[in-house]
């Protein structure tokens, strides 16, 4: 069976537990952060189509690798978040924005 993405370190283990063969290769950067890309899109179709607390924890997951790949911190991540919340508020109030009148 062909898949042809991106998966977790232990997956390739996994699969060889079960008594069939992974073939795997490691990606170069560029390609690895491409890939992370299409990951995150991935997790989040699955959170989407069934709003799971796993698929929100797989999606921060793929958001953790995307911060180290491009040389962040998850602190550094967390600041931001923190800071762009201060500035600009989170979403707890449920504001729905209709439009804006000029």
């Amino acid at each position: 069976m062909k898949h042809n993405k991106l998966v977790r370190d232990k997956i390739p283990e996994i699969i060889q537990n079960s008594g069939k063969i992974p073939h795997t290769h490691i990606l170069s950067d560029e390609l690895y952060l491409a890939e992370l890309d299409k990951k995150l899109n991935e997790e989040c179709a699955e959170y989407q189509a069934d709003n799971s607390l796993e698929e929100l924890a797989d999606m921060l997951e793929v958001m953790y690798a995307i911060v180290e790949a491009r040389g962040y911190t998850v602190e550094e991540l967390e600041n931001v978040r923190l800071e762009k919340r201060r500035m600009r508020g989170g979403f707890k109030d449920k504001i729905f924005l209709e439009y804006v009148e000029e």
